[in-house]
């Protein structure tokens, strides 16, 4: 275990998002595996003091484990880089766009990453052109079931499966309490899998992916970060061809979207075997059920010495 005393790091998490007991765990999560390989490490929330204080003793690094709005959306990454300070994780414009799911979509769609169909509907133009009219005609065109979420935001919140036109009224307004606009997206049924990818210094490389089998009908919050409530399976079982595959689309996100030292992207595998695009995460959860551990795990890496490869990579690219 090489000494790396001299090396301070702050890791960042809390925040105020609907995420924030996930992003503590992540936080402590990566604290102690950085300790583990004898790492200096401050962690902090986010409050009107941490900026005075990063100034007045800027770290070597900073780690980023905010979830959802101001964590993942690029605000933090503008501060610290505004500070000058090397932070492990994706640049602001990177978040920016992953951040936005339909647009990540759309971009992701226009590179040949199969992603399921979409609409978007913000909160304003559902109300004024009226919940039934516009309810029907999503019904008429993509058929059910479907899926809705936030257009922004993780960790599942506001998020429903469709399997009715009665059931659409709820599932908007649980949508719309998490956020202003709705992605309504067709339901694909396969394997749900999540692909993290790593880049260590020399180019992003996809880890095993991990089959995720939830209690429940889907993989929502509880499911999530409640241990028991989810089977998961590192490595997948997919076929070496499909593992390839979704390997390969999980590096051509990271690549397409600007990413930058880690990210996990989710898919489905479809009955074809197609890995289907989901979302795309710049902050993965770091918890004891989150799938990026296990992913380091299932590649037989230790996930101090991949976190401590990512600060080193980050405090490089700085300099650069």
């Amino acid at each position: 275990m090489s000494n790396q005393s001299s090396l301070r790091v702050v890791v960042l998490a809390g925040g105020l998002s609907h995420e924030r007991d996930v992003s503590v765990r992540s936080g402590r999560r990566i604290a102690e595996a950085l300790r583990s390989r004898d790492v200096e490490v401050d962690e902090r929330d986010m409050d009107i003091e941490l900026l005075p204080w990063l100034v007045a003793d800027p770290p070597a690094c900073v780690f980023p484990m905010f979830h959802g709005a101001a964590g993942e959306d690029g605000a933090i990454r503008d501060v610290l880089d505004l500070l000058k300070l090397p932070y492990v994780g994706s640049d602001p414009e990177a978040c920016r766009l992953t951040y936005d799911k339909p647009l990540a979509k759309t971009i992701l769609a226009r590179s040949g990453v199969s992603t399921p169909d979409m609409i978007v509907l913000p909160h304003e133009a559902f109300r004024e052109l009226g919940a039934a009219a516009v309810l029907e005609a999503v019904e008429n065109a993509f058929g059910f079931p479907l899926v809705i979420k936030p257009s922004k935001g993780g960790s599942a919140l506001g998020v429903s499966i469709v399997h009715s036109a009665e059931e659409l009224p709820t599932a908007m307004v649980t949508c719309f309490s998490y956020g202003d606009t709705a992605l309504i997206e067709r339901c694909i049924s396969g394997t749900e899998v999540a692909v993290s990818v790593v880049d260590l210094g020399d180019g992003p490389v996809a880890l095993p992916a991990v089959e995720i089998v939830p209690d429940g009908e889907f993989y929502n919050y509880n499911a999530r970060y409640t241990a028991g409530l989810t089977e998961f399976f590192a490595p997948a079982r997919l076929s070496q061809e499909v593992a390839r595959s979704v390997a390969d689309e999980a590096v051509k996100v990271h690549k397409t979207l600007g990413l930058s030292g880690f990210s996990r992207s989710d898919f489905i595998i479809d009955a074809a075997g197609i890995p289907q695009f989901i979302e795309a995460n710049v902050a993965p959860g770091m918890t004891e059920t989150s799938l990026l551990p296990q992913a380091v795990t299932a590649a037989d890496l230790d996930l101090g010495e991949v976190c401590l490869a990512l600060v080193h990579d980050a405090i490089e690219a700085h300099r650069q």
